[in-house]
């Protein structure tokens, strides 16, 4: 945060820059991920990787950190035999360590820190965030969902990231828990073509958030770019919000072999279409890192 200067005043005066993949980042940089809690281990075991990779990626011309509490939640590191306590607590190191990061790096633009607020599916670490469909109420993954969210708020955050939704139902539960936790939010959808994993007509799962105060961009993530261009246009029309997009690299994730598999069609020249349709919030999520990020933060400062 800079100043009295709050995030939607930042998103509303223009374009900013997100950052890329945090598990890429830390595997480049030689870290095993190769568990359920993916990069939120390295919070209880090395937080200084986490601020190292946020560093990368606003050294490359990101504005926005998101944080490694993507993965993180009550019910997975219980799981590792940690407290509700102690969890809390690295719930909020991982906005601590972006803001490290931001207080580190050596730029004088305003850096933000957006804190992650994963799918029900990212917990139960079996690819479950790409079909949605959980079987559970939309009463019961509000109650999943709002203990994590207090505490991430508590930690001032500039916004939470609702991100990787997979279900319009899921999405209807996060926009319940994030009413009244003072700190405004965005939610992506993680899609396939004009619809969310899940099944449903981006126009009806857009529209839920279209009237939440506390929502400040809407849009996807976690998806093939080739399905960015047609979800920023509907929306824009939809919600008249600011529209987030950062896809994936374009590979398909395997989690059986918990590995990525196909082809890389990432490719920030496409940027300045998502940009002119509405996105306002643009950067790439698994398997984009700081060499395409800085590529994004050229082709946008170039315009």
């Amino acid at each position: 945060m800079t100043g009295t200067t709050s995030f939607a005043d930042a998103l509303a005066a223009g374009t900013l820059v997100l950052d890329g993949g945090m598990s890429n980042q830390l595997e480049a940089a030689g870290h095993d991920l190769g568990d359920a809690l993916w990069s939120a281990r390295l919070l209880a075991e090395r937080p200084e990787a986490v601020t190292e990779a946020h560093l990368a990626y606003f050294a490359a011309g990101a504005d926005v950190a998101i944080t490694a509490s993507y993965q993180a939640t009550f019910e997975g590191f219980a799981r590792r035999g940690t407290g509700r306590e102690r969890t809390a607590e690295l719930l909020a190191l991982s906005v601590a360590a972006a803001r490290e990061a931001a207080r580190r790096a050596r730029v004088t633009r305003p850096l933000w820190v957006a804190a992650s607020v994963g799918p029900y599916g990212a917990m139960l670490a079996d690819g479950s965030e790409y079909r949605g469909r959980y079987g559970l109420t939309v009463d019961e993954l509000e109650r999943f969902h709002r203990p994590r969210m207090e505490v991430l708020a508590a930690a001032r955050p500039d916004v939470l990231a609702l991100e990787t939704v997979p279900d319009a139902d899921e999405a209807a539960a996060l926009l319940r828990a994030v009413r009244g936790l003072g700190v405004p939010a965005w939610l992506s959808y993680t899609v396939d073509g004009r619809r969310t994993r899940a099944g449903q007509p981006l126009e009806e799962a857009f529209g839920k958030a279209a009237d939440v105060d506390e929502v400040v961009a809407v849009g996807v993530n976690c998806c093939a770019p080739e399905d960015v261009a047609d979800a920023v246009g509907i929306a824009a029309r939809v919600t008249g919000k600011p529209v987030v997009v950062y896809p994936n690299s374009g590979e398909s994730w395997d989690a059986r072999a918990r590995a990525w598999d196909g082809r890389a069609t990432f490719d920030a020249g496409r940027v300045r279409g998502w940009r002119a349709a509405g996105a306002r919030l643009i950067g790439g999520c698994c398997r984009v890192g700081p060499t395409e990020i800085a590529r994004i933060a050229r082709t946008l400062g170039a315009q």
